[in-house]
């Protein structure tokens, strides 16, 4: 299956909360979209990894992806070297997306500024005819993908474009919130975390609000780049 999009995050909910307005929304406009996440986040303080993964698959129903994967790493303790770029790869292979989109450049959390070198440097490697993989028995076709960018996560990252996800939103905290363990509950018994108090919920909205202001429009989700953006002319900027 080709996708036109590949989505890869650390953990599950990495895509979600990066990037779920820019999915959605280009799903809408008749995109193909795959997300990969790279552990199962077995190392999160609440819930389990079997519920990460039922949860997942509840958010990818949400968003209307079309395929989902885990690669099983290690959460906490998977590293930027070969045996992980190539099963990369092998995805990268598998789906030939036009777009990748990963992991924050730098982060609170070690996974995501390791998962987003881990993936960019897959990315490259993919294209090297010298690197053969093979996937299922059949030997695959290199590929590089046109673009990567790089969606922002907990620190406060200067974007470098702002996608406009103005009625996209509502989907998004949808898929955001299928992670139940994981984010606000007034009767989780559970402990308390980063990223499970209101004001990180409420700060969703309003990080992506903030955004949407800075453009001129409702909400926003802001992407680094690892090289210039092209146009082919002045009137393409908004």
């Amino acid at each position: 299956m080709k996708l036109d999009i590949l989505a890869i995050g650390a953990h599950p909910d990495d895509v979600e909360l990066g990037c779920g307005a820019t999915i959605a929304k280009e799903i809408s406009n008749g995109k193909k979209v795959g997300i990969i996440d790279l552990t199962r986040g077995e190392l999160g303080t609440r819930g389990t990894a079997e519920t990460r993964d039922t949860e997942a698959e509840d958010a990818r129903k949400i968003l209307g992806v079309a395929v989902r994967e885990n690669l099983s790493f290690a959460d906490g303790f998977f590293v930027n070297d070969k045996k992980h770029q190539l099963e990369i790869i092998k995805m990268i292979r598998k789906y030939q997306p036009d777009i990748v989109l990963c992991n924050a450049i730098d982060d609170r959390h070690i996974d995501h500024g390791k998962g987003s070198k881990l993936v960019s440097d897959a990315c490259f490697l993919s294209g090297l005819i010298k690197i053969e993989t093979e996937l299922e028995n059949v030997i695959q076709n290199p590929w590089r993908p046109k673009h990567v960018y790089h969606y922002i996560q907990w620190k406060h990252i200067e974007p470098d474009f702002v996608v406009d996800v103005s009625g996209f939103m509502d989907k998004k905290m949808k898929a955001v919130l299928a992670y139940k363990t994981q984010f606000f509950d007034a009767n989780s018994k559970e402990p308390e975390t980063p990223i499970s108090s209101k004001n990180f919920t409420d700060s969703i909205e309003y990080r992506a609000r903030d955004l949407g202001r800075l453009i001129g429009v409702e909400y926003g989700e802001g992407f680094t780049v690892e090289r210039y953006v092209a146009v082919n002319s002045l009137y393409d900027l908004k």
